[in-house]
């Protein structure tokens, strides 16, 4: 069948599309396409970027060298560590306040608007904020010694300092994903729930035999979103160690060691390229992994 040759009219009406869809091209390669690209130049070379930029191609050393980074191991460690109890731990969180609202309690939207405010808030302001309460002589110190509770130095513990994170991380987060679950809740149909109710159902049975598995798509993109943010922890790791990863290297994550490499380092840019490549790689496998394995379709 030989290929139909466009009218004018058809050229003109996708010319026209074109060109409404040209700023959001132009975005995408300034913003994303060209980044990804360049950034797979960098790693492929040892950069040299103050002065006159020099890049000398090295092939897939970069890459090799990771191999015998101990700090990169670690780096990986902390953030695999990091990423395995977070998620399943803030989705858990999510679900069972969003449960608790949806049960028709009384000042559901004060409560909603309460739990909610973490989210708005920005991540640097609760890292600082919990900074003080973690701190020697801050709040949650002052209330385990007023209990006659052992005290902790969370910000100076290596034992220690990636958990603080954890909970703080967990505390906030979890609001967000909240109100995913509980839209996802208010379009269960109630019918179900009365039916399961003639026939003898308590409320855990109900909540595990008709709400879990009426949630498996939203628990599936929660996941899916909670891997995403995990994998890339910065901002709190480099505020709460000075951009050290300390105490001891416990929090020091990968997106933390690029950031070293890359700013912190001379000539080590091509190295924090191939550090974040794999990074990237590492998120789109896991999210991948994840999505085989759980089941996206509509219980409905």
């Amino acid at each position: 069948m030989k290929n139909r040759k466009l009218s004018k009219s058809e050229l003109r009406e996708a010319g026209q599309g074109y060109l409404f869809m040209s700023p959001t091209i132009l975005i995408l390669l300034m913003f994303i396409i060209g980044p990804i690209f360049y950034a797979i130049f960098l790693s492929l070379h040892k950069v040299q970027l103050l002065g006159a930029a020099t890049y000398n191609f090295v092939g897939f050393e970069n890459f090799a060298r990771i191999m015998d980074d101990m700090r990169a191991k670690v780096a990986l460690w902390n953030t695999f560590k990091y990423v395995i109890i977070v998620v399943p731990a803030q989705t858990l969180l999510a679900l069972v306040l969003a449960a608790t609202l949806n049960a028709g309690l009384k000042g559901e939207k004060f409560f909603r608007i309460i739990y909610f405010l973490p989210t708005l808030t920005s991540s640097a302001v609760l890292t600082l904020i919990f900074m003080w309460m973690y701190n020697k002589n801050g709040l949650i110190n002052n209330v385990l010694d007023f209990l006659g509770l052992p005290t902790y130095n969370f910000l100076g513990d290596p034992s220690i300092a990636l958990n603080a994170i954890m909970m703080m991380n967990i505390w906030s987060t979890a609001p967000f994903f909240m109100v995913i679950y509980l839209a996802a809740l208010q379009d269960i149909p109630d019918s179900l729930y009365e039916a399961a109710e003639l026939d003898g159902a308590n409320i855990f049975q109900k909540f595990w035999h008709i709400t879990v598995p009426h949630l498996r798509p939203v628990t599936s993109f929660v996941v899916v979103m909670g891997l995403i943010g995990t994998f890339q922890l910065f901002d709190q790791s480099y505020i709460f160690s000075a951009g050290s990863g300390g105490p001891d290297n416990s929090t020091l994550t990968i997106v933390l060691l690029v950031y070293q490499y890359a700013f912190k380092t001379l000539g080590t840019m091509g190295y924090a390229a191939a550090l974040a490549f794999i990074l990237a790689v590492v998120i789109l496998s896991a999210t991948l992994l994840q999505r085989k394995f759980s089941k996206e379709e509509s219980m409905y």
